[in-house]
């Protein structure tokens, strides 16, 4: 088994609202993280349900990646994802399960970047500089506790 770690952990109480950075959040299996929006049924996407949208991830270095070759920056809530990780090959584990901290994700599939994420940005570079390293859509199969600095295994 490979191993890297969570840097932030981002929830929105509703869509478009403000991503508010987290040092531990709870997350419930089959839900998603408790008051985010998505286990809330009041996302963007909510009323087009699909299983695996319960909690999303992206990778520090598609940040960095970004920034380096358009120079287009973000903080790492400005993603509108849940968890930014570093050390994790995300696309790699769309169909499999891993872990982090204690609680348990199935990789679903790719979080590609949508226009809904240029329109809350500002910034319209943003859909080519993250395609293929959006982030990854997960389901939760077993909850529990999600910290800053936990180690994700895969």
């Amino acid at each position: 088994m490979a191993e890297g770690r969570i840097e932030s952990i981002h929830i929105a109480t509703a869509a478009g609202a403000p991503m508010l950075s987290r040092v531990e959040v709870s997350v419930t299996a089959g839900a998603g993280i408790d008051g985010d929006r998505y286990a809330a049924h009041a996302g963007k996407f909510s009323d087009k349900p699909k299983s695996g949208r319960q909690i999303t991830f992206i990778e520090a270095e598609a940040i960095e990646a970004l920034a380096a070759e358009l120079g287009i920056t973000l903080q790492a809530g400005e993603t509108r994802r849940n968890v930014v990780t570093r050390g994790v090959p995300l696309n790699h584990l769309v169909g499999r399960e891993f872990e982090a901290g204690s609680v348990r994700f199935r990789g679903t599939e790719l979080c590609e970047p949508c226009q809904y994420l240029t329109e809350l940005t500002g910034k319209p570079g943003i859909l080519p500089g993250l395609t293929h390293r959006g982030g990854l859509r997960a389901e939760v199969l077993q909850g529990g506790l999600l910290s800053l600095g936990d180690t994700v295994t895969f």
